[in-house]
């Protein structure tokens, strides 16, 4: 199990690199350079190959193997951070961009390839729990030493350096999985077997369609992890934005955002793993939703204190891990439900079903993170405020009456 673990989590780690760069360093980079907050949320555009990855899923389950896959993306990965240490940003924005679309779009389909390595390796409750805590911890790991890490030392490192740092990462990771022993498992050699019956499949899109909409469970995962972060999204892409402008220096919140907040994110997910083996996943995501709601409550309340003190400073603080801890336990609750859904499907879709659900985790989080900058122009902070906490509030009844008489019900022993 240690094996599987740390093979998942290091892969996870660098899979979280882009997002940390496009989550937290660039929204700061770009509103220190004076950009509007609409233009900064239509940056999460660039998220865009994450949403198409379903398209090419079935490709990864029935074409070569996983550690070719992996090997290939990863080595991908570090030669785009090489082309983009040749770059500056304030001269070459749209390299830039290009080149961050090239790290989601490979990063994207590593993350079919982990998945589905994932869905084949892990057995049982205990497994399926501590292994999404790996995934989860290590990704937001990754996004922590990316966007805040690199953001508290751009200034004195500088672009390409950082960018060569990311390459030379890359490339040790990509050897690693070259030699890894837990891909030699039997349990993913079988996948080959099953790809006989896909290559059929291949010319009759809608029979793969049936058959994951056929998995038990799936229609309201999906309707799930298409809502669950729309109010947290929202306030975790804005609140560090109103602190910057009223609050916190850019190295201030690349501190406590990019690296504090998230550590206690990775606590959140750690701790979301560990009570999985101890409690059922419906009992905890009812009472988890609710206080999730409660400190949303919390933080929007702290949108009418304009004026900068240490009090208001240690309060937007406690307000940001507090978001940052429940954020990171539900994000593991939400995997593991996901990937016990996909668990039910056919081995020869399992990949492309958990694609499919994670595609729709991430257009989710990614059309509400890019329109609410364009909200909080519109109608203000604290406006846009009310509208994410009605939106968390909707979430947790939609979770209590699933525990109750829907997908999350706990079946009398």
């Amino acid at each position: 199990m240690n094996d599987k673990l740390v093979f998942l989590g290091l892969l996870y780690f660098v899979q979280g690199i882009p997002y940390g760069l496009q989550s937290l360093l660039l929204p700061v980079y770009l509103r220190g350079a004076g950009h509007s907050l609409t233009h900064i949320g239509l940056t999460k555009i660039l998220y865009f190959p994450w949403v198409l990855k379903v398209l090419w899923a079935p490709l990864v389950d029935r074409v070569g193997t996983k550690r070719r896959w992996l090997v290939a993306t990863v080595s991908g990965l570090a030669l785009t951070c090489l082309s983009s240490a040749a770059l500056a940003p304030e001269a070459d924005i749209w390299g830039v961009v290009g080149t961050l679309l090239a790290m989601n779009a490979l990063a994207s389909i590593q993350d079919i390839t982990v998945d589905g390595a994932a869905v084949g390796l892990l057995k049982g409750r205990s497994e399926l729990g501590l292994g999404n805590m790996a995934q989860v911890v290590g990704y937001k790991a990754g996004s922590v030493f990316a966007g805040g890490g690199l953001l508290a030392v751009i200034d004195v490192a500088g672009w390409g350096p950082m960018f060569m740092l990311l390459a030379f990462v890359y490339f040790g990771v990509a050897l690693f999985v070259l030699g890894a022993p837990v891909l030699d498992n039997e349990l993913l050699r079988g996948q080959a077997e099953g790809r006989k019956g896909v290559q059929s499949d291949a010319v009759h899109p809608w029979r793969v369609w049936r058959k994951l909409m056929s998995v038990p469970g799936t229609p309201w995962t999906m309707i799930y992890v298409l809502t669950y972060k729309l109010g947290e999204q929202g306030a975790v892409t804005m609140f560090p934005l109103f602190l910057l402008d009223h609050h916190m220096t850019a190295r201030e919140l690349g501190f406590w955002n990019g690296m504090i907040a998230m550590c206690f994110s990775i606590c959140g997910s750690s701790l979301g793993g560990l009570l999985l083996s101890q409690f059922s996943i419906g009992s905890l995501m009812r009472r988890v939703f609710v206080m999730r709601t409660v400190s949303m409550v919390f933080q929007s309340s702290l949108l009418t204190v304009l004026e900068p003190s240490p009090l208001m400073k240690g309060m937007a603080v406690l307000s940001l891990s507090i978001q940052h801890f429940l954020g990171g336990l539900i994000t593991t609750l939400t995997f593991t439900t996901m990937m016990h859904c996909t668990q039910r499907a056919e081995e020869s879709v399992q990949a492309t079903h958990y694609s499919f659900l994670s595609t729709l985790e991430v257009l989710g989080k990614l059309m509400f993170g890019a329109l609410a900058g364009g909200l909080v122009d519109w109608v203000g902070f604290p406006t846009a405020f009310l509208l994410f906490l009605v939106l968390s509030a909707g979430t947790a009844l939609h979770i209590w009456k699933a525990t109750d008489t829907g997908a999350l019900r706990e079946e009398p022993k």
